[in-house]
């Protein structure tokens, strides 16, 4: 039986996110060791940044019906997303739809929030990840990217997880309940770090959180009095936030397995 693995990212533009999603994908060869692993990215902007400098740019439909053509008898799909918002919500509809069409089994991993007990592990990975450098009393500030979507609220879980073990620790999002307006008045310390929640470091981490314009995070921070230190790395830079979406996957690899065997049962 020939199966695959399916990853997807957003994008990966710069050689910080390809070097973060190349040990990702080492990560995942050693754990399912055998296995074809691929890439697709549900960017279009990216997918298209990624033509033109002749690099492989697979959106999900198009790299799961490339799986199917080159004779997979199944695939399990682990997209590195924070919350089953939209995004998730696409990507899930496009591998159900290849899968019906090419009657494939196919399986999706979950995003990283997912449930209760996986926002309290990832609160725990963050903190574990916070820089050595960062004294105790010292405020950090972890930007994500947020939704117009109910999923959203997952990162208001975070902030209350990660606020009730280390209650100096603010995490916002550039759409959502809780932005960055709301986390200033709270900040004390000065000098504030500041982080991505963002799976790997791209254009939002780049000018949105520690940009020079007057509207990026890093700028307003400064502009309340304090002493911004950003710090670039993304969260699948995290050993424990890597672990919550390789166990995700291995429940997706799991699952098509189980299917194949009730099929076999059936045949038989």
């Amino acid at each position: 039986m020939r199966k695959a693995i399916l990853l997807v990212a957003y994008g990966a533009g710069g050689l910080q996110s390809r070097r973060a999603l190349g040990r990702f994908e080492g990560r995942v060869r050693e754990r399912f060791p055998g296995l074809v692993v691929r890439w697709a990215y549900s960017s279009l902007l990216l997918r298209e940044r990624l033509a033109r400098a002749r690099q492989k740019s697979d959106s999900v439909f198009k790299a799961l019906r490339r799986l199917c053509f080159e004779k997979f008898e199944a695939v399990a799909v682990q997209p590195l997303q924070t919350i089953p918002g939209r995004e998730h919500g696409e990507v899930r509809d496009a591998v159900l739809s290849v899968g019906r069409e090419m009657r494939v089994p196919v399986s999706i991993g979950a995003p990283l929030l997912s449930d209760a007990g996986d926002v309290a592990r990832a609160a725990s990975a963050l903190l574990a990840g916070l820089p050595a450098e960062r004294q105790g009393n010292e405020d950090v500030v972890f930007m994500g990217h947020g939704a117009k979507h109910a999923a959203c609220g997952r990162y208001d879980d975070l902030a209350r997880a990660v606020h009730g073990r280390d209650n100096r620790v603010f995490v916002g999002t550039m759409n959502g309940a809780t932005q960055l307006a709301d986390i200033l008045p709270a900040l004390r310390s000065k000098r504030v770090w500041l982080l991505p929640l963002l799976s790997t470091i791209g254009r939002h981490a780049l000018a949105d959180m520690a940009g020079r314009s007057p509207t990026s995070w890093l700028s307003r921070i400064e502009g309340e009095g304090h002493e911004c230190q950003p710090v670039l790395k993304g969260t699948a830079e995290y050993d424990g936030i890597a672990e919550i979406w390789l166990e995700h996957l291995a429940l997706a690899a799991s699952a098509i397995s189980a299917e194949q065997g009730a099929a076999a049962e059936q045949d038989s």
